[in-house]
């Protein structure tokens, strides 16, 4: 998606993020009419445009290319990189996405659950949620047996205030559907996710 059309779709007023980010840096002593800040008002809500885009999309809608298939054998994706901003401190947080599902029927285009994960990240966000959001639109989008999803990240509010611990990793899983009847057992799905299998 382009800037613009961010822009227009998320109905985002410029003109507001540009002034309290202006009120803001009076806030703490500095002078946004200063020639290194001049700018930073507008690049900041164009900024917030691009990492808060996926507010008005669904991340079940974009799993949109869905394939009849019989397979009942494991889909594992590993290493999906994603940026997000935690919806508390407005500091980023990123890591990647382990996930996998075992299809009934459905299998969808690889980068379309990239992008699942894009849009889920792209607003103010909780990993937890995140986690379960990303889940929910592949169990929505496919209907498979089950749908395993596992996020490993850092956040910069706890990395660069409050406890100042970098490197500090936050893992959360979220796990949809049933196992009943499947050759595969969670303990298996888990550990072909984390590619200790």
């Amino acid at each position: 998606l382009s800037v613009k059309y961010e822009l227009e779709e998320l109905a985002i007023q410029t003109d507001r993020i540009e002034q309290a980010v202006a009120d803001i840096l009076h806030a703490i002593g500095e002078d946004p009419d200063r020639e290194g800040l001049q700018g930073t008002p507008k690049r900041v809500s164009e900024l917030y445009a691009e990492i808060f885009s996926g507010l008005t999309l669904d991340p079940t809608e974009v799993i949109d290319a869905v394939f009849d298939e019989q397979s009942r054998d494991p889909v594992v994706m590993r290493n999906v990189i994603f940026h997000s901003v935690c919806e508390h401190h407005l500091l980023p947080f990123f890591g990647s996405v382990n996930l996998a599902y075992v299809p009934k029927g459905k299998l969808a285009g690889l980068s379309k659950l990239v992008r699942a994960v894009e849009v889920a990240a792209k607003r103010p966000q909780v990993q937890e949620r995140l986690t379960g959001q990303v889940a929910d639109a592949i169990y929505n989008a496919l209907q498979p047996h089950v749908v395993a999803v596992e996020i490993e990240a850092e956040h910069l509010c706890m990395s660069m205030r409050g406890i100042r611990k970098p490197g500090s990793k936050v893992i959360t899983t979220a796990i949809r559907g049933s196992f009943e009847g499947l050759d595969i057992v969670r303990r298996d799905l888990l550990a072909s996710l984390r590619g200790t299998l």
